[in-house]
C-alpha cells in the first residue's frame, strides 16, 4: 500500500512510492486505516534525518505521529517545514541563529522559543482548511534554494538555472532569469535567510539540470 505522505513544494500530501532524502512530520494526520484525514495537526512542521540511532519507526503506526517524505531539503522548505532539534541539532541551531538574525534582529537566539518561528512560518505557509500560502516576486530576484511556480509546475532556482521540480528529482527548464513575477512557494521569511547566504541541501539532480 502506497501511502499519502510524501510531501510537494506546496505542503500537499500525495501517495507516490518515491521516498525521498528527508522525514518529517506534523503532528499526527492518520486515521487507524493509515488514511490522512487533516492536512496538518499543530504548527510544528520539522523535517527529520531519515536514519538515526539506529531507530526503525513503523510507518503510520497507530497514535504515533505521521512520518513524511520530502525530496530535499529545498523541497521542505518550500512546503513550511523546518529542522526538528532532536536527529540534525546542527542544522536546527543553524536556521534558527539565521533566521532570528533577519527576521527578528532584536532578538537573542537563546531566549526566543521555537515556537514563535513556528507561529511565523505557519501564516506563511498555510491556509485555513488546507491550501498553500505564495506571495509575488520578480523571477530574477529570486536567491538560490527557493522554489516557485509557474503554468501549474514547481521550480528550483540553484547554480545560475532553473530547473523543473518533480518527486523522481530536478531536470533542465527552459525557464529564463526575467523581471516577470512568479508565485513563489518558499516562506518569505525563509527566502530572506536564503538571500543572507543561508543555503539548503538539494537533490543531487539539480546541481547538473
Amino acid at each position: 500500500m502506497t501511502l499519502q505522505n510524501r510531501v510537494d513544494p506546496w505542503g500537499s500530501l500525495q501517495a507516490v512510492p518515491m521516498r525521498g532524502s528527508l522525514m518529517g512530520n506534523r503532528g499526527i494526520l492518520h486515521d487507524e486505516s493509515r488514511k490522512v484525514i487533516r492536512p496538518w495537526a499543530g504548527k510544528s512542521w520539522v523535517t527529520c534525518a531519515l536514519h538515526f540511532d539506529g531507530i526503525h519507526r513503523p510507518v503510520f503506526d497507530r497514535g504515533a505521529y505521521s512520518e513524511l517524505f520530502f525530496l530535499d531539503e529545498a523541497t521542505a522548505f518550500a512546503a513550511g517545514h523546518r529542522p526538528c532539534n532532536h536527529c540534525p541539532k546542527a542544522r536546527y541551531a543553524e536556521f534558527k541563529c539565521a533566521w532570528l538574525r533577519v527576521n527578528r534582529p532584536d532578538s537573542t537566539t537563546g531566549n526566543t522559543p521555537i515556537t514563535e518561528i513556528d507561529k511565523a512560518l505557519h501564516s506563511e505557509r498555510a491556509i485555513a482548511g488546507g491550501g498553500k500560502v505564495m506571495f509575488s516576486a520578480a523571477l530574477n530576484e529570486l536567491p538560490p534554494g527557493t522554489l516557485f511556480e509557474y503554468d501549474g509546475a514547481a521550480f528550483l532556482v540553484w547554480n545560475g538555472a532553473i530547473s523543473h521540480w518533480s518527486f523522481d528529482g530536478y531536470t533542465a527548464s527552459s525557464l529564463q532569469f526575467s523581471p516577470q513575477p512568479v508565485n513563489v512557494l518558499t516562506p518569505a521569511s525563509v527566502v530572506r535567510i536564503f538571500r543572507d547566504g543561508f543555503m539548503p541541501t538539494v537533490h543531487a539532480s539539480a546541481i547538473s539540470a
